[in-house]
């Protein structure tokens, strides 16, 4: 059924597509066409792209722009992620971190996920989530990358772009209230300092309440950046990255005996009294690149990014034989934690791309070299109450009435020692891709990553040193037939890996996590060229996953296997001068497929069995009408994200319900310098749960919410 309804759907939207009239799709605004047309003048370009147009790249990607993320009202990552089908929510750490996984695979759950910005690895740490002051789009470049980016996670990655001088003078500020006590402004103003220099200054300062009870939140930041255009044919780029937030830890709802709603979405089963965790990151980012000359170029560059969390939080207890839930279904057993997280990253890399003709057949070459070091420092206390068997009382159970909650009622414990160690992870990898073109239309891409790799796991409390090195080599091979000038179908095999931290219980250290990764698809162009779109299938084996150890309790064995597979449509661009749409639907079907015991509880799971926070379907629309009001412009839309059911607790049957969200907007430009918006999301007011990692910890979505802003520009 899968394979003929995939085959049916390729061979309908081949047919429509060939009638497109050729060319290449522009689907920016006017305003972004400018700012594009003086980044190609500067000559800046992304790390590991090379020159490709959308048609010729083997591979599926999403571009998210400025102003589909402005009508989106994505002011952080996970919003703007929100947009991609392919993307799912996963457990988000009590709001600390960004986390998600690219068509069902997520990669190490005790981590944030990783991303890119403008290239680099540079998303690694404990920053707390990212904010989009500084960026200018969301890139989510689907399938495997280890082949340029090395190790990683087949479905995919995410790139962010920022904001970087124009030499050209614009600024705007932005101020905006919204429901639940929420405030915020923010600044963006560039300009030239000379025929050699330009500078731009964003930041942002943010005030937040919530419609969770006691939960407040600060934030803000700045992303300032330099350019300096040294000679014609070179740039010079520096970008820092600054941002603090204090963000109360918070594990969200429970479920009892396994239903949701039996509290009210907003109830906090935390202890206020903790305060918030405090997450920091400074980071800086250099860029320099030549053009030797109109074919080739030569990138250098390095990041360093410092993070730190640190706090204190109460959250209910994950075992069973503790959690006093389970048995009189209203006294929340919890734990009180303390963590204090610092990692730092730096990447160093250098690229040179071009093309070259040998006899009839060009090339156009993309190689380089790159070295990484991420220091993970990391020191956990924790406080558990005794088991129940033992008869504790309510002050060492750390308890509070779910129905009827106290805050504050017994003193706070102080945890102790439970984790103190540092993780160094070092790699060195060269890279070479090669997208040859054998005919007018018919073009292959080969590629070769090959990563040399070292870990060192010190253990402070144990005071003992576990280390392991190998090397891997990631091969992709691609196909892009251009069947017209406005359509292309592709089919790419790649391979990945991910190391995996920690050893096993005789000491040794696991073999990486590897994978093998099939796509197909076709890309198009319609509407007279300003409808850009992709079909996609794929398929995707992980094996290496980390188990539990059935012959030593508490430990973990490198011996799960999953598998991915599933259906994508995107579709982004203009249906007329007026009317803007994007569109992207995913069918995804991720499951184990294996019988093993789950990492963290070690309870029995089946083969077959869904991957956590993964929905078989997910669809995301959003469309924007351009018109005019008293001679003035007008902008107004709606969108609509749907997420279907998902695993909800590894081990049991509990799920999340599936849901609908809408959303309406409108902007208005009283002047031409100045531009009211408002905003409505979450029109229906549903109830809506976001992710879970337990029946314990559930994050609960946000009900109908307002917000107006006011944007002038100078």
């Amino acid at each position: 059924m899968f394979r003929f309804s995939v085959c049916s759907l390729l061979t309908a939207v081949s047919s429509f597509a060939l009638a497109a009239s050729p060319a290449l799709a522009e689907t920016e605004t006017e305003e972004q066409a400018m700012r594009q047309e003086t980044v190609v003048v500067l000559g800046a370009r992304q790390a590991y792209r090379g020159d490709f147009d959308t048609l010729e790249i083997p591979q599926a990607d999403q571009l998210i722009g400025e102003d589909v993320l402005r009508n989106a009202g994505a002011i952080d990552l996970t919003q703007a992620l929100d947009l991609s089908a392919s993307v799912a929510r996963q457990n988000n750490f009590g709001g600390l971190w960004n986390s998600f996984a690219v068509r069902g695979f997520i990669g190490d759950q005790n981590l944030p996920s990783n991303y890119l910005v403008n290239g680099f690895n540079a998303g690694r740490g404990f920053g707390g989530p990212r904010d989009l002051s500084g960026v200018e789009s969301v890139e989510v470049l689907k399938g495997p990358r280890a082949a340029l980016f090395g190790r990683g996670e087949p479905g995919g990655t995410v790139n962010l772009v920022t904001k970087r001088p124009t030499f050209e003078t614009a600024g705007q500020a932005r101020a905006s209230a919204a429901s639940f006590d929420t405030w915020r402004v923010d600044g963006d103003w560039t300009a030239p300092l000379s025929d050699m220099a330009a500078i731009r200054l964003v930041g942002f300062y943010e005030d937040a309440g919530s419609f969770r009870d006691t939960v407040e939140t600060l934030k803000y930041g700045a992303t300032p950046s330099v350019a300096l255009r040294l000679t014609d044919r070179t740039l010079l780029t520096y970008e820092l990255e600054y941002s603090r937030q204090e963000i109360p830890f918070d594990r969200g709802v429970v479920a009892v005996e396994g239903e949701l709603g039996r509290i009210p979405e907003s109830r906090f089963l935390g202890e206020p009294g903790d305060g918030p965790l405090e997450a920091d990151v400074l980071g800086h980012q250099l860029e320099l690149q030549h053009d030797l000359s109109d074919d080739w170029s030569v990138m250098l560059g390095a990041n360093w990014r410092d993070t730190a969390l640190e706090g204190f939080s109460t959250e209910p207890e994950l075992t069973a034989a503790r959690q006093r839930l389970l048995v009189d279904g209203e006294t929340l057993t919890r734990q009180r934690r303390y963590r204090s997280y610092d990692a730092n990253y730096y990447v160093v890399r250098g690229e040179v791309s071009g093309r070259v003709t040998t006899g009839p057949v060009s090339h156009r070459l993309l190689m380089g070299v790159d070295t990484d070091r991420f220091e993970n420092d990391q020191v956990f206390g924790r406080a558990r109450a005794p088991v129940l068997s033992s008869n504790p009382t309510l002050a060492q159970l750390q308890a509070i009435n779910i129905f009827n909650p106290v805050y504050g009622q017994y003193p706070l414990p102080v945890p102790g020692p439970l984790t103190d160690r540092v993780e160094t992870q070092e790699a060195t990898g060269v890279f070479i891709q090669d997208q040859i073109a054998l005919t007018d239309r018919l073009e292959v891409r080969v590629g070769l990553r090959y990563d040399d790799y070292s870990q060192t796991l010190e253990n402070r409390l144990s005071n003992s040193i576990s280390t392991q090195s190998f090397s891997r080599t990631s091969p992709q091979f691609g196909i892009v037939y251009s069947a017209s000038d406005a359509i292309s179908l592709y089919a790419v095999y790649g391979e990945n890996f991910r190391p995996l931290s920690g050893s096993d219980f005789a000491g040794n250290p696991f073999d990486p996590n590897k994978s093998k990764s099939i796509e197909g698809g076709i890309k198009f162009l319609l509407a007279g060229e300003d409808l850009v779109g992709t079909v996609s299938v794929f398929q995707i084996e992980q094996d290496n996953i980390l188990v539990s150890d059935p012959a030593n309790a508490g430990f973990s064995i490198a011996g799960g296997e999953a598998e991915s597979k599933g259906l994508e449509i995107d579709l982004q661009g203009r249906l007329t001068q007026t009317l803007s749409v994007w569109m992207s639907y995913a069918y995804v079907d991720a499951s184990l497929q294996n019988d093993v015991l789950d990492p963290d509880f070690a309870l029995p799971v089946e083969a077959g069995s869904r991957l956590l926070n993964v929905p078989e379907h997910a669809f995301s629309l959003q469309v924007t009408q351009e018109a005019e009001l008293a001679g003035r412009p007008l902008n107004f839309g709606g969108g609509l994200v749907y997420v279907g059911e998902r695993l909800g607790e590894i081990g049991t049957n509990f799920e999340l319900p599936d849901y609908t969200l809408l959303r309406a907007f409108a902007a208005y430009d009283l002047t031409p310098s100045l531009t009211l918006r408002a905003e409505v999301d979450n029109l229906t007011d549903e109830t809506w749960y976001a992710n879970s990692y337990s029946q314990l910890w559930v994050q609960p979505g946000t009900p109908r919410s307002f917000r107006v802003s006011a944007a002038y520009r100078f």
